[in-house]
């Protein structure tokens, strides 16, 4: 039997070779664990099963929750820094290598960092016995299963995160003229159609026409996916830039040409100059340049965009004011608020109170008040708009069911998403709010609060004719801007149109535009359709349009929109 102390050398396997008869001690290897670790991504330990005691790497100290390199009371010492949940599975190991029934030790658990973070790892030993067959040491490496890999074996190139060595080194930086990253687009329809194995050949094929489109001192990486960053250290501008974009193109044009068509695809790129942005770190300039790429797909995809910080502002208040009203939503619609704009008969300048309009409002928790221009079109996009569309029905009931004891045939009017339409049980949450309050259907007057999106589908015919069907009222809302036109009237049939202040304003200050109006008042008079006039806000301008006839005014002229209790001051007595 060889002698019980044995030389070894540690690797990614966490095997003890033997090398030869010289005796070593514990405090030998942990000499060698010292040489080697510093060259070594995992870490290497030895544990004495007699003596209790153990020793990692250095690098383990300040990657884990260990108390320091060495220890002893090694068993219980563990508890330290392994997951509570993990350490029977721990212990029973130890224990079963300390008996002998073991001799190789491979498990994955999971570890803590100083945070008390996990960290997934995996331990791998072997058992080393003394001259009388009793475990003596156990010896491995420890290696953590979730570390990033440095390259990616399928495209061939480095991983992205290779790429930090570069922003590290300001002789090197100094150089670096832009960050190009390019994404396939709609590599997702590949991998579907054609299978995980013919998009990895895709991958590695767009990698090789990246690689072939560089220039001296340009390099590669893979950053995530069906993406790749390029970085250009000749200090080269984003022109250059774009015709590297452009090169990389044609040279995937060529390679889908070469593949019969198989699989036709484009690429889209967001470039990020590097010049003006110098003092920025490699993670910042990894996050702009993902941002630039997300820009150019979502601008139409197969075209390059250029970095603009301008919009990346916009992008940042944004996502603030999704964050925003995400909470709200969490926390009862805190910060938000129905207000009420009065609709009234046309005829005088005193006006008799048909109805109003329910409008939304929004203040963050900080006090600030932000645009429904801004907040509803994040809440159509997040879907948000649908529990904050309950909580508008719910309010705008209450209200028109309080004015009506009022003004019994008291209408309110609500703005409807098309969100809501497609993705709600709209219908349903409208039956039901008239059934709490005991509303009658033509108490509210639907609007659509986006015109482009009045498509006569099956599911938005089906919303409308049922709505109808049970006498619920409906606007064309927006008349004479964007995408509203003759032939919504006809699609929807609606009982009132309301006419823009944008092409309010035109009526009053162009004749031609002002024959136009009229027409169309009359036109949607002579198939028995009303007529809202919006933005009415002079005396002057209410008698100049009272000439056309049309059946209600809104406007400032009689009032801005107010909050409920200041509508119910101002108008809850008839």
């Amino acid at each position: 039997m060889k002698d019980r102390y044995t030389k070894c050398t540690f690797g990614n396997s966490g095997k003890c070779a033997d090398m030869s008869d010289k005796k070593i001690t514990f405090d030998d290897c942990r000499k060698m664990i010292q040489m080697y670790s510093p060259c070594m991504d995992d870490y290497p330990y030895i544990m004495d099963l007699k003596q209790d005691e153990y020793y990692i790497s250095e690098k383990a100290v300040e990657r884990f929750n260990v108390p320091s390199a060495f220890f002893t009371n090694a068993v219980k010492t563990h508890e330290q820094f392994v997951h509570k949940d993990d350490i029977q599975l721990l212990t029973q190991e130890l224990e079963d290598m300390i008996e002998g029934k073991k001799n190789e030790h491979n498990i994955t658990y999971r570890w803590l960092d100083h945070d008390k973070h996990t960290v997934w790892i995996n331990c791998r030993g072997t058992l080393i016995k003394d001259e009388d067959g009793s475990p003596q040491f156990m010896i491995g490496c420890v290696n953590e299963v979730g570390m990033a890999a440095k390259a990616d074996n399928n495209s061939g190139l480095l991983q992205s995160s290779e790429m930090k060595a570069l922003f590290e080194t300001a002789e090197i930086r100094d150089k670096i003229g832009f960050v190009l990253r390019v994404g396939i687009d709609g590599f997702k329809d590949i991998n579907e159609k054609f299978g995980t194995k013919y998009g990895d050949f895709i991958l590695k094929g767009v990698a090789n026409c990246i690689v072939e489109s560089l220039g001296e001192n340009q390099s590669v990486y893979h950053a995530v996916g069906d993406e790749y960053l390029i970085v250009d250290c000749n200090g080269s501008s984003v022109e250059e830039g774009h015709e590297l974009y452009r090169n990389i193109r044609r040279a995937i044009d060529f390679f889908i040409e070469n593949n019969d068509y198989e699989a036709v695809y484009t690429i889209s790129g967001g470039i990020l100059s590097c010049k003006h942005y110098e003092t920025m770190s490699y993670e910042e300039i990894v996050k702009l340049s993902t941002f630039a790429l997300q820009q150019a797909k979502y601008r139409g995809k197969n075209q390059l965009y250029i970095f603009s910080y301008e919009d990346y502002e916009k992008f940042l208040r944004k996502r603030y004011i999704l964050t925003c009203v995400r909470k709200s939503v969490s926390e009862d619609f805190r910060g938000f608020e129905t207000y009420f704009q009065p609709l009234m008969t046309a005829g005088d300048e005193h006006g008799k109170l048909y109805g109003a309009e329910c409008l939304l409002r929004y203040e963050t928790e900080k006090g600030e008040r932000i645009s429904p221009i801004d907040f509803i079109p994040i809440l159509e996009e997040s879907g948000l708009i649908i529990p904050v569309g309950r909580f508008v029905l719910e309010q705008a009931a209450q209200m028109c069911k309080k004015m009506q004891t009022v003004y019994p045939d008291f209408k309110v009017s609500i703005n409807l998403s098309y969100v809501q339409i497609l993705k709600s049980a709209i219908l349903k949450d409208i039956f039901n709010i008239l059934a709490k309050y005991g509303l009658k259907p033509e108490s509210f007057v639907v609007e659509i609060t986006e015109s482009g999106y009045l498509e006569n589908t099956p599911l938005v015919r089906r919303v409308w004719d049922s709505l109808k069907k049970i006498g619920i009222l409906i606007a064309l809302d927006d008349f004479g801007t964007g995408y509203s036109n003759l032939s919504s009237i006809s699609n929807f049939s609606p009982d009132y149109v309301k006419l823009d202040r944008g092409f309010t304003v035109k009526a009053l200050k162009n004749s031609y535009e002002n024959t136009l109006m009229k027409h169309i008042i009359d036109l949607a008079h002579s198939v028995k359709l009303k007529i809202v006039i919006e933005g009415v806000e002079t005396v002057e301008e209410l008698d100049r349009l009272s000439v056309m006839e049309p059946d209600y005014v809104q406007g400032y002229y009689y009032s801005k929109p107010c909050s409920s209790d200041e509508f119910w001051d101002r108008y809850g007595v008839a």
